[in-house]
């Protein structure tokens, strides 16, 4: 292959017709939690979370560089995913909205490393920051799993733009 770089031309790429269009990819709904230097907890709501590898075992999500919230998870030694289950949606819109107190009143519970847990969700993780990388407008995080449970709850899905429900 010729070592020549070619420049690709610019993007003709709509924003909002390239976010219609990945609305059509249903997603869980999961809330992203560490603590803050003082132990006070923090999240944020997220739907780019996958699984990478069972062998390291590493999951991956993106947020956006614009969050206020961005430095306490790049810093973070560990965090917590727990993937909200059907009946959480106000949990889901509550750590999606603004930044205040957003545990407050809200039950949860510390995993083995110490990031927040939510009662009642699908699933949770415990996770080391490992890597971090570009993604454009976000950074994405590889997580490295260090404790997982799951639980017989039916999954909060998100397809084209709205709360959906899984049929039976």
């Amino acid at each position: 292959m010729d070592s020549t770089a070619t420049v690709s031309p610019p993007s003709t790429v709509d924003a909002q017709q390239l976010r219609r269009t990945l609305g059509q990819f249903a997603t869980g709904i999961a809330v992203l939690t560490t603590r803050a230097p003082d132990g006070a907890p923090l999240g944020l709501t997220i739907n780019s979370f996958n699984s990478v590898s069972l062998e390291p075992p590493l999951v991956v999500f993106s947020l956006a560089r614009r969050l206020s919230l961005l430095p306490w998870f790049e810093e973070a030694s560990h965090f917590g995913i727990s993937l909200l289950s059907a009946g959480q949606r106000a949990l889901s819109d509550r750590f999606a909205g603004p930044a205040q107190d957003r545990f407050a009143g809200v039950e949860w519970f510390p995993g083995p490393f110490g990031s927040p847990l939510l009662v009642g969700a699908c699933a949770h993780f415990e996770c080391r920051n490992a890597i971090r990388h570009d993604g454009g407008d976000h950074l994405l995080f590889l997580a490295e799993v260090c404790h997982h449970a799951a639980f017989a709850r039916e999954p909060l899905v998100f397809f084209g733009g709205a709360y959906r429900e899984l049929a039976p």
